[in-house]
């Protein structure tokens, strides 16, 4: 699949889960989490210093994630990320985007080649806001400059 269809692929799943959904109200990750929702989705916060995020239950790992998901979103360090795509594979999670936006974000070249020998669609590195049909209009920016310089996911 090229890396298009497997933002598109992810995007087409209606209920995911984010790892790395921050406790602080203001952090981009919550207004992420809140995107999702306002998008239709059902989404599910998984961090393990949190009890409730917006209201909902968040759950410490995947693990705990009852019914399972197949599609998780991670907004966590490269380290955690090599941790969590083995929980992902050991949970029959098909599909895993790492967060980025600038630096390296949620992307380790190591958990990318994980996710591939493991048969798990993978999304290495971008902003899911640049793809949300109601996100605000400079993600919608972001993802005209990424396409007129030639980075935009092909």
């Amino acid at each position: 699949m090229s890396a298009l269809a497997d933002v598109q692929d992810f995007l087409a799943q209606k209920r995911l889960a984010i790892v790395g959904v921050s406790r602080q109200p203001k952090d981009f990750s919550r207004m992420l989490y809140r995107e999702f929702i306002k998008n239709g989705y059902e989404v599910v916060a998984v961090n393990p210093q949190a009890a409730e995020v917006e209201g909902q239950p968040c759950f410490p790992n995947l693990q705990a994630v009852q019914p399972p998901v197949d599609t998780v979103l991670l907004m966590t360090s490269p380290t955690v990320t090599e941790e969590t795509v083995h929980d992902c594979a050991q949970l029959g999670v098909r599909r895993v985007w790492m967060y980025r936006a600038g630096g390296a974000g949620a992307v380790s070249d190591r958990a990318v080649e994980f996710c591939r020998s493991n048969g798990i669609a993978v999304v290495p590195g971008e902003c899911p806001m640049m793809f949300l049909k109601q996100s605000p209009w400079f993600h919608q920016i972001h993802a005209w400059i990424k396409k007129i310089g030639g980075s935009y996911p092909r």
